[in-house]
């Protein structure tokens, strides 16, 4: 049981930084204003990135370096 959760512990901390990331632009999404195809993207890309393979650091964080992160648009 515990291998099995080493081995989700990346996965599930790569979600937890891609929630983050699309929460702090959800704002943009309000049903008041209109989300540019620009964030469209940036926000499917970041909904997209768990069919890449995270890995843990020495300390067991993600090493956010093991995945490409999509670019938030200015």
């Amino acid at each position: 049981k515990i291998a099995s959760l080493d081995a989700a512990e990346p996965m599930r901390l790569l979600r937890v930084e891609r929630d983050k990331r699309i929460s702090s632009t959800d704002w943009r999404a309000s049903s008041d204003l209109t989300l540019a195809d620009a964030w469209k993207t940036y926000r499917q890309a970041l909904r997209d990135i768990t069919t890449q393979t995270p890995k843990l650091d020495s300390n067991y964080n993600l090493d956010l370096t093991s995945v490409t992160w999509p670019t938030e648009p200015s």
